[in-house]
């Protein structure tokens, strides 16, 4: 994603989509369910959902549980595919 000179809510949401996305394709690739995931780390399979569409922030103790269940580095997820 391009740094803008201002932080606008649309790159807040391109932001929290891209992560979701990147969340999503690790979870497949580990072939997780939404439903496996959740149970492992204790959420409602909704939250994965809403992660994974970019329609809840992620807090860093998300971060934190998806990279350590997944097994991937934090930074990944915030790259663009």
């Amino acid at each position: 994603m391009e740094k803008k000179s201002r932080l606008t809510e649309q790159y807040i949401k391109d932001y929290r989509e891209t992560v979701g996305k990147n969340i999503r394709l690790i979870r497949e690739k580990k072939g997780y369910s939404q439903d496996e995931l959740a149970e492992i780390m204790d959420v409602h399979r909704s939250t994965i959902s809403k992660i994974e569409t970019g329609k809840f922030a992620i807090t860093i103790d998300y971060m934190v549980k998806f990279a350590w269940y997944l097994d991937f580095e934090i930074s990944f997820i915030e790259k663009n595919p």
